[in-house]
């Protein structure tokens, strides 16, 4: 499931994945099953339903309630593939 390279993380980055204590596999199974959107320069990845779907099947029921409650993040990605932010979506995204 997890990327077989370290994930990047700018120190924005990583301040604010500690400051809203989202963890790294988490962040790894929405990198691998997200959906990405470009969004102000950048890919904002986050999960619908099918990407859930996909992540339960790869980590397996209990792979997966360790990571659901911080499963509503978001992960915001440069072009060079530096993680520059993830936070909690409280809101849906809006489709354009």
């Amino acid at each position: 499931m997890f990327a077989a390279q370290p994930l990047a993380f700018s120190a924005h980055a990583q301040a604010r994945q500690q400051q809203r204590s989202i963890r790294d596999e988490a962040i790894e199974g929405i990198l691998d099953h997200g959906r990405p959107r470009r969004t102000r320069g950048a890919d904002s990845y986050s999960l619908d339903k099918q990407g859930r779907r996909r992540l339960r099947e790869d980590v397996g029921e209990h792979g997966y309630q360790q990571i659901e409650r911080w499963l509503d993040a978001y992960v915001i990605v440069a072009d060079d593939g530096r993680i520059i932010t993830v936070a909690r979506r409280l809101r849906r995204f809006r489709r354009r």
